[in-house]
């Protein structure tokens, strides 16, 4: 698990368990370890080792606890796993959280045949990059020196409806045809990788290589009046700088607010949730700042591709269930009979719909509804989020697309850059994101995309 969300070894995380293995509430940890093991929102738990205490504690009808190894996308995790079975459920604790260093190959990687390839790479086991074709960096655009050592994660990025990178390793055979899009530059590139056995007859990593397929689609427009676009090296070392010890912060405080070290007064737990909240919110800020780096350059382009925007509506609607749930919130989303064809970037719709699903949820008062429809329009694929809160007056409405602007500053939550990073995504699409909302009528935001 990465620094940025990692608990610590005194954190316990919890979750609930019905009768099929689905998660009925989770805290982020175990919920963040599923999803990388590549499970969605209505899937069972998909991290094999704690699903088998889970159901041996359920044969057995006692509590069961042992300590399990969990492969995640930068290494190995030691946790400690207690599954303790109730009425049709199981209630599951996980603390330990420490990491383990993986096994990274001494050998020079060996030959992998795929002719045509525009360069190749390799991985360890914990799928960090070991090698990378020494020209692949100047002719793509990327630091190869800087990315050997990352995850495949930080080269790639993988269609969220494929599954993650980790979905790589779980095959039999060599995997032919997987589509991504290169970081550096967002050209779609198709992946074809073997898994590499050590001595052992172990999975030691992957051998690959890496074609360009389809050049990206047009640039995105140029916004009148925009600033100067933030440097990379400047996002990079305020990443570096304030990645970890954020981290950290977050790490101790939800610990404290836990009461994982014994009793405390209230107020002082309330206090340490307000300092994880914090830091969670600072968090986002510089993931936002270096997202920002990246869209506000002028050769920033985005990759348009066949995409089904009721299916992506689903997607990020059960990616926020959890928060929906604790919000009082139901949020109505497409049905799965729905369907509406349109021209995109499956992750960059994902992100903008999560982005426009939070905000209606955080905005929605308890017992409410936010609807989540779509419909097409013309040449247009239309994706509609509606809230009941409190709405947004005229002229408030075009300043929310601005950078750093709120309505009310002084609400919790948000940076002022959603929104507009959002907008920036949709238009580099091809698309657009507008509003509509009345004082006191709640607000319907709309993501259009090209249909097909």
């Amino acid at each position: 698990m990465t620094s940025i969300d990692s608990p610590g070894e005194s954190m316990v995380a919890r979750a609930i368990l019905d009768a099929g293995d689905h998660m009925l509430s989770a805290d982020p940890p175990i919920e963040l370890l599923h999803l990388r093991a590549g499970g969605g929102s209505e899937d069972p738990i998909a991290v094999p080792p704690i699903v088998r205490v889970a159901r041996l504690a359920r044969r057995l009808g006692i509590p069961v606890s042992r300590q399990v190894r969990v492969a995640d996308d930068e290494g190995d995790l030691d946790l400690w796993v207690q599954a303790r079975p109730e009425t049709g459920q199981i209630r599951l604790s996980v603390s330990g959280w420490r990491d383990r260093s993986v096994w990274k190959p001494t050998a020079a990687p060996p030959d992998y045949a795929a002719p045509g390839a525009d360069f190749r790479w390799e991985t360890d086991a914990a799928l960090r990059l070991t090698f990378l074709s020494h020209d692949a960096g100047a002719r793509h655009g990327f630091d190869t020196d800087r990315l050997l050592g990352r995850p495949l994660g930080d080269l790639f990025a993988f269609d969220p409806a494929a599954g993650d990178a980790g979905g790589l390793l779980r095959g039999a055979a060599p995997l032919d045809g997987r589509c991504a899009r290169l970081r550096p530059t967002d050209a779609p590139v198709r992946l074809s990788a073997a898994i590499r056995h050590d001595g052992m007859g172990g999975i030691a990593g992957l051998i690959g290589a890496t074609f360009l397929i389809d050049p990206p689609g047009e640039a995105v427009d140029e916004i009148p009046g925009s600033q100067p676009p933030l440097t990379e090296s400047f996002t990079a070392g305020l990443d570096r700088a304030l990645r970890t010890p954020l981290a950290r912060i977050v790490a101790n405080a939800d610990s404290i607010a836990a009461r994982a070290d014994g009793p405390i007064a209230a107020d002082y737990a309330e206090y340490a949730g307000d300092i994880a909240h914090a830091g969670r919110h600072l968090i986002g800020l510089v993931d936002n700042l270096v997202e920002l780096q990246a869209i506000e350059q002028p050769d920033f382009r985005l990759a348009a591709t066949p995409i089904d925007l009721a299916d992506v509506a689903r997607r990020a609607a059960g990616l926020l269930g959890v928060r929906a749930d604790s919000a009082g919130v139901t949020i109505r989303r497409p049905a799965l009979s729905e369907g509406m064809a349109a021209i995109g970037d499956f992750g960059r719709s994902l992100q903008i719909l999560i982005n426009l699903i939070g905000n209606a949820l955080r905005y929605s008062p308890h017992g409410s509804d936010v609807v989540v429809g779509v419909e097409r329009q013309d040449e247009w694929a239309l994706v509609r989020v509606t809230d009941r809160g409190k709405g947004i007056a005229p002229e408030d409405q075009p300043r929310i697309f601005e950078k750093f602007e709120r309505v009310d500053p002084s609400e919790p939550g948000g940076n002022g850059l959603g929104l507009y990073i959002a907008r920036r995504l949709a238009r580099a699409m091809g698309g657009d994101l507008s509003v509509e909302s009345e004082p006191g009528q709640g607000a319907t935001f709309t993501f259009a995309l090209r249909a097909r």
